[in-house]
């Protein structure tokens, strides 16, 4: 899992923007509600309530295959081992 938060300026105020990035089928529709709520409030517990309740999180799903690194191309079923791994 990948974040990436960037701050938008808009009419003089900043909105928070968080970024996720998950690979697909490995978190529940519940899970990442979870996530977008757990995100925005630790992001107010830096940035503060006002900041919190104007942020957003989005979660962006890349398909199995379409992701990884220097040592593998990361897959659902690889991430689905390492979530259940604790």
């Amino acid at each position: 899992m990948v974040a990436h938060a960037l701050i938008i300026f808009r009419e003089g105020s900043a909105m928070p923007l968080i970024d996720i990035h998950v690979l697909e089928g490995v978190f529940t529709d519940e899970e990442k509600a979870r996530l977008i709520a757990e995100t925005a409030k630790a992001f107010g517990t830096v940035a503060g309530k006002t900041m919190q309740d104007n942020t957003s999180v989005r979660i962006h799903e890349v398909k199995s295959g379409h992701w990884g690194g220097a040592d593998a191309v990361w897959t659902t079923e690889r991430a689905l081992a390492l979530k259940s791994g604790g």
